[in-house]
């Protein structure tokens, strides 16, 4: 990585043993608030003022949904990155962001000034802080122990496993439906859009309480197929385990053709993701997503990197799908770009295992713990997908989530796209109620009759 600015005498990075305890000191964690924010970032901002000092992000309880909305509508274009002036930005760029470039004459990034808007409900500060000081992993780094709540274990990391963990344990919400489009877009540009409806929820926000949550569940999540009508009725059902070293993921699908329900060990890994097209994995849902064990993961150290953020134009309901679905890639026009510090974190396949990714090189928003870029490397060593999450602050609900997540194959030409709504009657709902039994395989199975 070129100019990496690692951070001296601030972090430990280089990388241990994930059997040697992740906590910190109580000192150490009483710099969260302070000189760093609460998720353990940089408080102040960068030596040029391009990236300015996080002053406690963006929120606003008074809207009832950020789609349709833009609080920014007014900033300008600050510059176009673009193939031809791309030399002048290339230090502050992935090597995935350069080779769409190489790849797509017409690719361009419009950058804009950087709004550090990621916040999270106060009532996590504490929390986080206190996770700091007690959460550790166990062997071989594939779990959790003396972790109490619903986000980031490790906002001081000592090592790449640790940042890792705070991206699959970031908050997102709590409880939350949304009904949202996947598609899978040929090189041509045309596509058929699979309707989802996606049920995610942490125990302690059942409506019931932890008390009826299993111990070792990190979250549950439900995920329904609605269209085309030749998947309609597939349902699948996941139980994600905080200590896999315990006990891995629990997953289970309702297939309609078949009208049973079956345990799913292949919804893990590279297995096909759900109603892909074989673009992306099962882990490749959510940026990365499930048990990190496969790999060494190391903590490369901190960049300044042009990372989408603040996506509200794309979120518009005006916008038809057409409008955003373009041959080759999404319509650049309609994502904003802004310099963010990202943690580097790089993972290479260990000796024995096998996944079609010999190596992913994340990118994690040092706000929100987010991958915001992912770098896919295949078994030759070549690179073959770039993923690219439109991070985006809910500031009705102090969430820091994603318009909209893709992940291009270099190679093929093709890609796909998950998570926009602008189409959907319903997008996001926040305010559920569930209970543990939403989330058994009874319910699966009368999910995917209805």
């Amino acid at each position: 990585m070129n100019k990496l600015m690692l951070k001296a005498g601030v972090f430990a990075l280089s990388v241990i043993s994930a059997s040697v305890a992740a906590k910190v000191s109580p000192e150490q964690a009483a710099r969260l608030g302070q000189d760093l924010t609460p998720i353990g970032a940089e408080k102040a901002g960068n030596a040029d003022g391009s990236i300015p000092a996080w002053s406690g992000g963006f929120s606003d309880k008074s809207v009832d949904e950020v789609r349709g909305t833009n609080p920014f509508a007014d900033d300008e274009i600050l510059f176009t990155i673009t193939s031809e002036n791309l030399n002048e930005y290339r230090d502050n760029l992935t090597p995935g962001q350069v080779a769409m470039f190489e790849k797509y004459p017409d690719y361009k990034m419009n950058v804009y000034q950087t709004r550090r808007t990621a916040t999270y409900p106060d009532s996590l500060w504490p929390q986080i802080q206190k996770n700091a000081e007690n959460a550790e992993l166990v062997a071989g780094g594939n779990g959790i122990q003396n972790y109490e709540t619903t986000t980031i274990p490790f906002p001081i990391p000592q090592n790449g496993v640790e940042a890792v963990w705070n991206h699959i344990t970031r908050f997102r919400g709590g409880a939350v439906t949304r009904n949202v489009a996947q598609f899978p877009v040929l090189s041509n540009g045309d596509y058929v859009p699979v309707e989802l409806k996606e049920t995610l929820v942490f125990p302690e926000y059942l409506a019931t309480g932890r008390e009826e949550a299993d111990d070792n569940v990190l979250f549950y999540f439900l995920q329904e197929v609605e269209a085309p009508a030749r998947l309609t009725g597939t349902v699948l059902l996941v139980h994600e385990t905080i200590n896999q070293v315990k006990e891995g993921r629990r997953a289970w699908i309702y297939n309609a053709g078949q009208r049973r329900v079956r345990r799913a060990p292949n919804v893990a890994y590279d297995g096909p993701g759900t109603a892909a097209d074989g673009l992306r994995t099962s882990d490749n849902l959510d940026m990365y997503n499930g048990a990190p064990d496969k790999y060494n993961w190391e903590l490369k150290g901190k960049k300044e990197i042009y990372i989408p953020y603040n996506n509200y134009e794309i979120m518009n309901p005006e916008l038809d799908y057409d409008d955003i679905i373009k041959a080759g890639h999404m319509n650049q026009d309609l994502i904003r770009y802004e310099k963010h510090r990202v943690w580097v974190v790089e993972g290479t396949l260990k000796d024995g295992e096998r996944h079609i990714y010999s190596k992913r090189t994340m990118y994690l928003d040092e706000d929100t713990w987010t991958a915001s870029l992912v770098d896919h490397y295949d078994g030759r060593g070549e690179l073959w997908r770039v993923g690219e999450a439109l991070n985006t602050q809910f500031y009705h609900v102090d969430v820091p989530w994603m318009a909209a997540e893709a992940l291009y194959d270099l190679d093929s030409g093709r890609y796909i796209s998950l998570g926009l709504g602008n189409e959907e009657s319903e997008y996001m709902d926040w305010d559920i109620k569930p209970e543990r039994e939403d989330f058994s395989t009874n319910a699966l199975r009368r999910a995917g009759i209805r």
